[in-house]
């Protein structure tokens, strides 16, 4: 089928869908932006058997819905209407919520129902919830109505409707005196955007990031404490950790809560909490440490993320430090999000946004030549959540790449005008080898963990959610440290660290990059500040892109190579 996609961003739940349909060989132009024209002259142009709106905050002109079938993914339960469907799941702390498959009509959300599919509800962020949880539901909805269409089945009649206004601040809004949790859940509703507007050191902020803090008290509404960019506030019985937040001022960015404080934050109290502390309270903890017998995991809760100079720096030494108590270590990044490589919010706000640019890729440089380099250690990668530009390469530094079924990949770096480091042309090249890696590099489009196991950029997938993936990841952990020839795993990686090494050494890789990375921070050849600034800033543009083709050309390109590698398998019967 012919399916255009009208969608604000392509962002990941209209990525996620794109590749579904990629795989069933659908042919699919994307049309980013709400600008009426544009989406009408796209279908016009193109002609579609189906119009998909995975992700559209403007209506579908009436010129496109009246002429073909067009589906709407909705983040609500059949007869929920509106535009904030889940921030009211949250704020109402309802315990299922869902995503439904609408077609357009005259009516906002009020056609007939495709598809449905249900979800359990987890305290965490607006954003997290959408990223993981509705966007696997979206999917099995598209793939059901598909399934549906291409079968001549009608959809169900729309079920009884309620319209739900869009939120504003005024159903955000607390008072420090109510209780942490319900606090916790206003943010959270608001968050990624649009925040919520709170009063700190008598300015106006927008807040983010909430997490919960038990050990520390005071006046409800006063600043208790800093934690690595992030402050604590008292709460009616307890406290809230707020990560970041932003200025409710003009073209302004949301920042690390004490970067956005800026000299006010001088003051504060530090409140220091080391990665490998394992407390019995509720509190925040952005680096933290496991252990479970021979294995260790270490989590890295980086909002959204990015990794500034000094994420990567203190991640660093929790590396260094965590393996001297195990063998075999396992890195879980975040939760929501595996890890996006450099913090282009800090950067911008710096005041030598190129020189912050270099610090932060050579810290994260730093990070991932001791991973690579960590021979007497098993290292697993567990990503968890979508991973983007140097967080993928942060991943391949491992022995062993594991993900999470469903989540996207994003391992290039071109579209924000950079070249690329963090070891890529080493990385990249060992599993897919050095033209398919370029090219890899160079065409921008997100890979589905399907296509990535089928060519070797990683070697499992499994588990619909992070409880699944978590049990997985266990299981192969436990695995690997206890097969009776771990230590011959051990000196074979030894070996090929060696091999590598004589061959091309790593520092010279890194200075070849960096040699790159420097015309693109201090010349600005490939316009990485201006786009780095649209970035940050939300400014895109409207366009059309076809994509297919060129996924299709890769896919048939990127075989799956045989290369040298450790094989993790257990030794034959006898």
């Amino acid at each position: 089928m012919k399916i255009l996609f009208l969608t604000t961003s392509f962002n990941g739940m209209a990525q996620r869908l794109w590749l579904e349909l990629d795989r069933l060989n659908h042919e699919v132009r994307v049309q980013t932006g709400t600008d009426p024209q544009a989406m009408i002259s796209a279908a016009t142009a193109f002609r579609p058997d189906l119009v998909l709106a995975p992700y559209l905050t403007a209506r579908i002109p009436a010129a496109i819905w009246q002429q073909y079938l067009c589906w709407v993914v909705h983040p609500g339960v059949p007869g929920d209407r509106g535009a904030s469907s889940l921030d009211w799941a949250i704020l109402e702390d309802k315990p299922q919520w869902g995503v439904s498959l609408i077609e357009a009509v005259e009516k906002m959300d009020a056609g007939p129902l495709w598809a449905h599919a249900g979800f359990a509800m987890r305290p965490v962020s607006k954003g997290e919830l959408y990223r993981h949880e509705v966007v696997q539901a979206a999917s099995r909805c598209v793939l059901s109505a598909l399934k549906q269409l291409q079968a001549g089945k009608q959809p169900a009649a729309p079920p009884p409707g309620r319209w739900r206004r869009k939120t504003t601040q005024a159903d955000f809004a607390f008072d420090w005196q109510e209780p942490a949790m319900q606090i916790i859940r206003k943010i959270r509703a608001a968050d990624s955007s649009p925040g919520v507007r709170i009063r700190l050191l008598g300015k106006p902020y927008f807040a983010f990031g909430a997490h919960p803090e038990e050990r520390l008290h005071g006046e409800p509404g006063t600043i208790l404490a800093q934690r690595d960019q992030a402050v604590c506030l008292a709460a009616g019985e307890a406290a809230v950790w707020l990560t970041h937040l932003k200025p409710d001022q003009p073209e302004v960015i949301k920042l690390p809560a004490v970067m956005a404080l800026g000299e006010a934050a001088d003051h504060i109290q530090v409140d220091e909490l080391s990665p490998f502390a394992e407390p019995d309270y509720a509190t925040w903890q952005e680096i933290r440490f496991r252990q479970e017998e021979e294995v260790g995991y270490l989590h890295f809760d980086f909002y959204n993320g990015a990794m500034s100079t000094g994420q990567c720096r203190r991640l660093l030494e929790a590396f260094k430090e965590a393996q001297k108590k195990v063998r075999l270590l396992v890195l879980m990044g975040g939760r929501d999000v595996w890890s996006n490589g450099i913090h282009l919010n800090v950067i911008e706000q710096a005041a030598d946004p190129a020189e912050e640019s270099w610090q932060n890729i050579n810290a994260l440089n730093d990070l991932i030549k001791e991973i690579i380099t960590a021979t007497d250690h098993f290292i697993i990668s567990a990503m968890q959540g979508n991973a983007g530009a140097g967080g993928v390469a942060l991943a391949l530094a491992a022995d062993k790449v594991l993900a999470r079924d469903g989540i996207v990949l994003n391992p290039h770096t071109r579209n924000i005008g950079l070249y690329g480091s963090e070891y890529w042309t080493y990385l990249l090249p060992r599993r897919i080898g050095i033209d398919k890696a370029r090219k890899f590099t160079e065409e921008c489009l997100p890979w589905g963990v399907a296509l990535a196991k089928e060519i070797g950029l990683i070697d499992d997938y499994q588990g619909d959610t992070v409880a699944d993936f978590n049990a997985f990841v266990r299981q192969q952990a436990q695995r690997i440290v206890n097969l009776p020839y771990f230590d011959k795993l051990l000196q074979a990686k030894q070996f090929q660290r060696k091999r590598d090494e004589m061959n091309k050494p790593l520092a010279d890789y890194r200075a070849e990059e960096l040699a790159q990375m420097r015309l693109n921070f201090f010349e600005n050849n490939w316009h990485y500040h201006e786009k780095r600034y649209n970035f940050v800033h939300k400014i895109a543009n409207e366009q059309a892109s076809d994509l297919t083709d060129l996924y299709r050309s890769r896919r048939q390109i990127y075989r799956r190579r045989k290369w040298e590698s450790i094989e993790y398998k257990e030794p034959p019967a006898g």
